[in-house]
């Protein structure tokens, strides 16, 4: 079979919803054509035509008065819903997964459905903003570690509570946080300096995407080109966990504790 005959026999399946149901139907369990007329609601003429085609294909069989799939047919059948369930998720995760790619976050790509999606949109543009927020919340008592390319007073506020509940933080952000929290954010900034249970370290190059950890829980989150949180990616899942430790590390082994950076400004 050439490539030709795959795509040929590809586009005569997904050209017609009918074709994809019927040969649905057939691989739960041979099927009448009466029958087949029924369970995909079309002509019994379109039934016939159909499964002219996929006889044509050796797709399926007639056994008796009624038709059963072929072990190919079965094989495209699960290879066409396997294309389908891919499609869904980039249709879910596709924004996810183009602005970790924009920044060269070498996402595992194994691992872009493996957890629960928070996205930003146009009725909620703050939901990522508020998930991570929620995460800060519920990580009192806990040891924390992050990663922030911006700086918001919700995040501060929420970190603050998260202090008081006994949480420990470490956090990693950029000079351009650094900047905007001396200038905006004086009383955060003294606290992250101050406080014993918080711990931050100064990137030395931009930070483009967030990391948040805590318990067995991981979660990344995607920003937009104007730096804005789009998406939170939350998990337990072991890819995401060891991938969000190791970006951890590895931002953290080329870091400067906050105290050297405001000493040295």
């Amino acid at each position: 079979m050439t490539v030709d005959d795959g795509h040929d026999g590809a586009q005569y399946l997904a050209g017609s919803p009918v074709r994809v149901a019927m040969l649905r139907a057939i691989r739960e369990e041979p099927r009448r054509p009466a029958g087949l007329t029924d369970a995909v609601d079309a002509t019994r003429t379109t039934v016939q035509r159909i499964l002219s085609g996929f006889r044509e294909r050796d797709w399926v069989v007639k056994r008796g008065a009624a038709y059963h799939v072929t072990p190919t047919g079965k094989r495209v059948h699960d290879a066409y819903e396997a294309l389908l369930d891919e499609v869904e998720v980039a249709d879910r995760y596709g924004r996810f997964a183009a602005d970790l790619e924009r920044v060269g976050a070498d996402f595992p790509p194994a691992a872009i459905d493996a957890g629960e999606l928070t996205v930003a949109a146009d009725r909620n543009p703050l939901a990522a903003v508020d998930r991570l927020t929620e995460l800060l919340h519920e990580g009192r008592g806990s040891e924390i570690r992050a990663v922030s390319p911006v700086v918001i007073q919700q995040f501060n506020d929420a970190a603050a509570e998260a202090l008081d509940g006994g949480a420990e933080i470490e956090l990693i952000i950029d000079r351009d946080v650094v900047e905007e929290s001396i200038a905006e954010f004086g009383p955060a900034t003294d606290r992250a300096l101050h406080d014993d249970g918080a711990t931050v370290y100064v990137s030395p190059e931009p930070l483009e995407y967030g990391i948040f950890r805590y318990d067995d829980l991981a979660c990344v989150t995607a920003y937009d080109r104007r730096n804005n949180p789009r998406c939170v990616l939350e998990s337990t899942d072991q890819a995401v966990v060891e991938w969000v430790d190791e970006r951890f590390e590895s931002f953290v082994a080329e870091a400067q504790c906050l105290s050297a950076v405001v000493e040295n400004a």
